[in-house]
């Protein structure tokens, strides 16, 4: 893949956190008040099922464990700490701990990937927090103790999440999305019995409910993941991650956007920071799209 393929799958891939950056406003505006665990069941479990049913194969070998793991990782356990964190963390500070999830899969590349580690790209996360900092932040803020480690856990869950599908791929005669909905399969299963115990499921649903309940499902779910696992295939761990802060910048614009929520100066210096935290993680590879073929060739050997 040359460096400009890669520049389209960088966009392509910002798709997946465009969507989840709507996930506020679908929740807030056409869903049932205090049932997250609910919508995230809802979210992954038919999306799952309805790619398995296409795809007509299941798991063989080891990628039943494989596909537990990964599903556990990137879908049940990391929304449980995401909606642990969203209810005990004020305003959008989640999104803030979240954001050191690059230099987990930094370390975890490195580690399991053999990655170099490159003191840009660390840079660049301190650079993409201050950023949904500037973003997020309100003055005063409590943070309870449970909320930031539920936090954490959830950067780390789905890092390690992202670093271990790049390991191990996928199975070679199995398309993304058959890859893609056993994943919500096992992320839905393991939510559905603690969603069930934790909030159970609304006594009565409006046409607005079911809108927002199937927007999750089929674009929040379906299309976003399937285009994220297809980015995770084409990219590098690092780049994926990183691209993973669209997801809180896309927030704030909706809300701006749809909801005529005000923007303050630091959130408008927030997006630009953030947008300049991807570029700098990635300008090598920027610079190499933008090169001409002679140039490129002196790159690759320097």
């Amino acid at each position: 893949m040359n460096n400009k393929q890669l520049i389209f799958w960088m966009m392509i891939a910002m798709i997946a956190p465009i969507i989840w950056g709507s996930t506020y406003i679908v929740t807030t505006e056409l869903l049932p008040a205090d049932k997250p665990l609910i919508a995230s069941v809802l979210r992954a479990l038919p999306a799952g099922i309805l790619l398995v049913l296409l795809g007509r194969k299941l798991p063989q070998g080891v990628w039943w464990m494989r596909s537990i793991v990964l599903g556990l990782l990137n879908i049940g356990g990391f929304f449980y700490c995401l909606f642990v964190a969203a209810y005990l963390l004020p305003g959008g500070v989640a999104a803030l701990i979240m954001s050191c999830q690059p230099i987990i899969v930094m370390l975890l590349g490195a580690l399991l990937l053999k990655n170099k580690l490159k003191a840009r790209q660390f840079v660049a996360c301190l650079i993409g927090a201050l950023g949904v900092s500037l973003l997020v932040l309100e003055p005063n803020m409590a943070l309870p103790a449970a909320g930031v480690q539920a936090g954490l856990a959830g950067a780390m869950s789905m890092a390690t999440g992202i670093v271990l599908t790049k390991k191990w791929g996928k199975p070679a005669d199995v398309s993304v999305y058959t890859f893609t909905g056993w994943q919500l399969v096992v992320g839905g299963l393991f939510l559905l019995p603690i969603a069930l115990i934790q909030e159970g499921f609304p006594s009565a649903l409006t046409v607005n409910n079911l809108i927002g309940y199937t927007y999750l499902s089929l674009i929040g779910a379906l299309v976003a993941y399937v285009v994220w696992f297809k980015a995770i295939e084409k990219l590098p761990v690092v780049t994926v991650s990183f691209i993973s802060f669209a997801s809180p910048l896309s927030a704030t614009l909706l809300g701006y956007l749809v909801l005529g929520e005000v923007l303050t100066l630091s959130q408008i210096l927030g997006t630009c920071v953030i947008v300049l935290a991807i570029t700098i993680s990635q300008q090598q590879l920027f610079n190499r799209a933008l090169a001409s073929p002679a140039t490129n060739k002196a790159l690759s050997k320097a």
